[in-house]
């Protein structure tokens, strides 16, 4: 399959992973869509509580949505993850909580995170190399959002306003919604989605995903951090 970008993401595997493939409708590991599990108590119509963030399906964002640099081939890519994570250890969290970020939920990490920041800081640095630079229309439209000075350059510099000192780990759950809706969201997830939270957690792989033609993400390669 062809695609047309790339990303590094943090996939969960196992229970916490089946949930999130299901409750967003899409499962990037097998490339096909999923069923809802049934959760009572929805402030909105599932479709639209997950609508924007299916075609990425369940995932962390490591190293933001890239179009690959020309004279570069999707096999070079593969293996400088592969190398990038023979020399990159594991992380582990204390673990995850359900968490309102805004207008959106999400499960983000619990405790201290600096090892995964420089995890994500390292990988964006060292696969740069890869990223084509951003069209001016690119530009225009990340600055859209209102940015500011040291989100630009990090734009100008890394193709993306929100990594080095500006990431935030975040598994998104949701689109935007009014605030209240947010909040009976998670009300409503919350003894679904907390039982299945590992305590501590451990990212020991990374995922090299791709979008297709259609829009949808995709496992590529999944790579084991054994540095």
């Amino acid at each position: 399959m062809a695609f047309r970008r790339y990303a590094v993401y943090h996939t969960p595997q196992g229970a916490l992973g089946r949930f999130g493939a299901d409750w967003l409708g899409w499962d990037l590991e097998r490339g096909q869509p999923t069923t809802p599990p049934d959760i009572k108590g929805l402030p909105a119509p599932w479709d639209d509580i997950t609508g924007t963030p299916r075609k990425y399906g369940f995932h962390a964002t490591i190293k933001p949505p890239f179009r690959l640099a020309e004279g570069c081939t999707q096999a070079d890519l593969v293996a400088a993850v592969t190398t990038h994570c023979a020399h990159s250890a594991p992380v582990t969290l204390d673990g995850l909580e359900l968490a309102q970020l805004g207008r959106f939920l999400a499960l983000v990490p619990t405790g201290d995170t600096q090892a995964l920041d420089a995890l994500a800081a390292d990988t964006v640095r060292d696969l740069d190399a890869f990223r084509a630079a951003l069209t001016d229309a690119d530009l225009a439209r990340r600055r859209a959002s209102g940015l500011t000075p040291e989100q630009d350059a990090l734009l100008l510099q890394w193709g993306y306003p929100y990594v080095m000192d500006q990431f935030r780990c975040h598994y998104t759950l949701s689109g935007k919604l009014p605030k209240a809706q947010a909040g009976q969201l998670r009300a409503a997830l919350d003894p679904v989605v907390t039982p299945l939270l590992p305590q501590p957690f451990t990212l020991d792989t990374l995922s090299l995903c791709g979008e297709s033609a259609a829009g949808r993400f995709h496992l590529v390669h999944r790579a084991t951090l054994s540095g």
